[in-house]
């Protein structure tokens, strides 16, 4: 077994072919933050990012991205920014993982959204939990009906909202793959408001972040996209969403409404509508991510199992990194692991953000677009 450190653009023609047939050929790893395009990107904006190219017998078996920080810490590519980490390898690979650590120059490799069940990492999951999923497999209408059957309140109470805000605020427009980036700049003003109003950290206050997003946000292939959606009343913008699809699979990455119109739940509203056009489109899931949001309970049909883990080498680095992090990670699984936890951490969040806006008077710490960033 042969492995070779380098750069995701540093791949040739052939090797980004065998990284496409490789993810093709397994269903757990149809997810866009495992595209070989999600990896280019993130190798143009971060200095930290690196590729393993795993080789057997002079076959390529399977790519590792990741982050390599100071100290040898090793992060899954994008950490928390994604929702999906993983080899992506032929099925059955087992690597020593502490020995793929050793040559990737790390100590330790944390990991809380990994495909669940790869051999290599499989002895060192801590955890394996649910990310919820739309599944349009058995058609659109099958996936409303289970939608109908797991709340018929919730839902009758929607539908209910969306009649009443196509009546007061206009009739009701779902534009599906938008391109344009003045929309974009919209969703990202209600989902900055959001990060500050609920306490945390604002994403799109690191410049990088939101090139990125234009970045992606600018591609279109059969395999691999930025989803751009918005939900009108009238003329107005009321709930959107930005995430990534492959060509069967989109997930879930940054939804935001405009508080204005919070009475008519439009962030609901504008995810039903989401999941009949994406269904349209040939897509057959949209992943929402774990997390404890009440809404994607009953919004959900199926499941996909993601798995949090550590895995170290002997290392001064690696026990100093341990001691910061366990105690975090103990304290955020029992606070995902308790609903009453959750909902009384997520009030404290938002009391802080409350107080944190009405201290800071700042602008958005972007810019509108006015050409290419």
């Amino acid at each position: 077994m042969k492995i070779t450190i380098t750069r995701p653009g540093e791949l040739g023609e052939p090797e980004l072919a065998r990284w496409r047939e490789l993810q093709k050929a397994s269903p757990a790893l149809d997810n866009p933050f495992l595209s070989v395009e999600f990896a280019l990107a993130m190798d143009r904006l971060r200095d930290y990012v690196r590729l393993a190219v795993i080789e057997d017998a002079n076959r390529i078996v399977g790519f590792l991205p990741f982050e390599r920080h100071a100290f040898g810490i090793g992060k899954p590519l994008g950490t928390w920014l994604t929702t999906c980490h993983g080899l992506i390898s032929e099925p059955d690979l087992r690597l020593d993982a502490r020995a793929l650590l050793r040559s990737c120059g790390l100590t330790v490799f944390d990991f809380d959204h990994m495909v669940a069940g790869q051999p290599t990492w499989k002895e060192f999951e801590s955890a394996i939990r649910e990310a919820p999923i739309m599944d349009f497999t058995a058609g659109f209408q099958a996936y409303l009906d289970q939608v109908k059957a797991n709340s018929p309140k919730n839902y009758k109470t929607i539908r209910y909202k969306e009649r009443k805000l196509g009546r007061e605020q206009g009739e009701l427009r779902f534009e599906w793959a938008s391109r344009d980036t003045r929309t974009m700049r919209i969703l990202m003003g209600w989902k900055s408001d959001q990060y500050r109003r609920t306490g945390r950290v604002d994403r799109f206050a690191q410049p990088w972040i939101v090139r990125l997003i234009d970045e992606l946000h600018a591609v279109e292939t059969p395999d691999f996209g930025g989803v751009l959606t918005m939900l009108y009343a009238g003329d107005t913008p009321v709930a959107g969403h930005f995430g990534l699809r492959t060509a069967t699979t989109m997930v879930g990455w940054f939804p935001a409404y405009d508080v204005e119109y919070a009475r008519y739940s439009p962030g609901i509203t504008h995810h039903l509508h989401m999941a009949e056009h994406a269904a349209a489109n040939g897509l057959l899931h949209v992943d929402m991510g774990k997390g404890g949001r009440e809404y994607k309970s009953w919004l959900k049909n199926n499941a996909v199992l993601v798995s949090e883990g550590r895995v170290s080498r002997p290392s001064a680095a690696a026990a100093v990194h341990w001691m910061g992090r366990a105690p975090v990670n103990k304290a955020r699984n029992i606070v995902v692991e308790r609903p009453s936890l959750y909902r009384l951490a997520d009030r404290l969040l938002k009391r802080f953000g409350r107080v944190r806006t009405s201290l800071l008077h700042s602008e958005s710490p972007y810019e509108e677009p006015s050409g290419a960033r």
